[in-house]
């Protein structure tokens, strides 16, 4: 599976872009703040419909337009699928593929994946538990639509329980009947969830090991450990057990929301003890190994997005990484960098590199 061609309209910083990519490797250079990102970052969203970067859709639109499209060619299995995705101020967001619209925005999720290594994903190391969860939840969305269907149903219900809470407080009264049928589904759904993500992780930590030990050239030994407690054979009488609790911080306190990522290495968390580039690996390891990992049950490549990695990592590390996204195993890879000559002196002839200059592709 590979991208032919992209076409933007008032998309960031980019007012008009026609480009078309080579299946294999393509750079993307230009100085910071011309548009590299931006260019990846729409590729992004004809893949996942959302913005890697930017939460809020508006701010994807160019300066004081009112809207803004992204078209793109995927060739899949020989086969070519036209994605058209628009926003206009003040409207829903329309998604297309071959010009047909989808019953529900999630079915998107997961049709073209794709994979993007950033400056920011050190961010699954240093910052709270919620930012694991998404990277962990996005790799099993992206392969079983089931489960994001079922992920989204739990986080209603939760919102829904949430809320309930906080009237219970407001009203200064309590009827527990007004919860049961969010608890069922916090507690039927949660046990679902945490299954699935038991059983992905064990296939996941073996892959994850392997890239880290080669963009480390095996100095260490690492380790992911799942924490729930919605597998636990009593949880439903620990669920039961925090209402009190539940009631006086007027929010749901157990359950697979809260549910974390332990990221070991050696014997040690690797936020308190891994050095910088020990973390750098730590994370692109665990990119790779969703790359990986996705490719085994989608049975195609995804698109794979580098973001600056060569300002960002060592000399040794950037080759070890370059070596292996060069290799058969994977497709097409999009790299930004500032400078030309360094992927050229990799690469050599089999490189496509695109020159950006304020949001224009020379």
């Amino acid at each position: 599976m590979y991208l032919d061609k992209i076409y933007l309209l008032q998309f960031k910083n980019y007012e008009e872009a026609d480009i078309s990519f080579s299946d294999k490797i393509n750079v993307i250079v230009g100085e910071n703040g011309s548009g590299k990102t931006n260019l990846l970052d729409a590729i992004y969203y004809l893949c996942l419909s959302k913005s890697a970067f930017q939460n809020l859709d508006n701010f994807n639109i160019f300066h004081e337009k009112e809207f803004f499209l992204i078209k793109g060619n995927i060739i899949e299995n020989e086969k070519k699928h036209e994605i058209t995705c628009s926003l206009q101020r003040g409207k829903k967001k329309i998604l297309l593929v071959n010009k047909v619209p989808y019953e529900k925005m999630t079915e998107h999720i997961g049709r073209f994946p794709c994979i993007l290594i950033s400056p920011n994903d050190t961010e699954l190391i240093t910052d709270g538990s919620e930012n694991r969860r998404k990277f962990f939840d996005g790799l099993i969305s992206q392969t079983d639509s089931k489960y994001l269907e079922q992920l989204m149903i739990y986080s209603w219900a939760l919102k829904q329980r949430n809320s309930t809470l906080k009237l219970f407080a407001e009203k200064k009264t309590f009827d527990p009947s007004w919860l049961e049928s969010y608890n069922q589904k916090i507690l039927e759904i949660g046990k679902f969830l945490a299954e699935k993500r038991q059983e992905i992780i064990f296939r996941f930590i073996p892959i994850f090991e392997k890239y880290y030990q080669i963009l480390s050239r095996d100095q260490e030994k690492v380790n992911v450990f799942y924490e729930t407690e919605a597998l636990k054979d009593d949880f439903e009488q620990i669920f039961a057990n925090n209402l009190e609790k539940d009631l006086f911080l007027q929010r749901t306190n157990k359950g697979i929301h809260k549910d974390d990522y332990k990221f070991v290495l050696g014997n040690f968390p690797i936020n308190k003890f891994g050095s910088q580039g020990q973390q750098k690996s730590f994370v692109i390891a665990l990119k790779l190994a969703q790359f990986t990992l996705s490719k085994e049950l989608k049975n195609h490549s995804p698109i794979l997005l580098l973001d600056d990695i060569f300002d960002k990592l060592d000399d040794k590390r950037m080759k070890k990484l370059l070596e292996i996204v060069s290799g058969n195993h994977f497709g097409q890879v999009f790299i930004t960098d500032a400078r030309s000559d360094r992927a050229l002196s990799f690469f050599g002839e089999n490189v496509h590199i695109f020159q950006v200059r304020k949001g224009k592709i020379l």
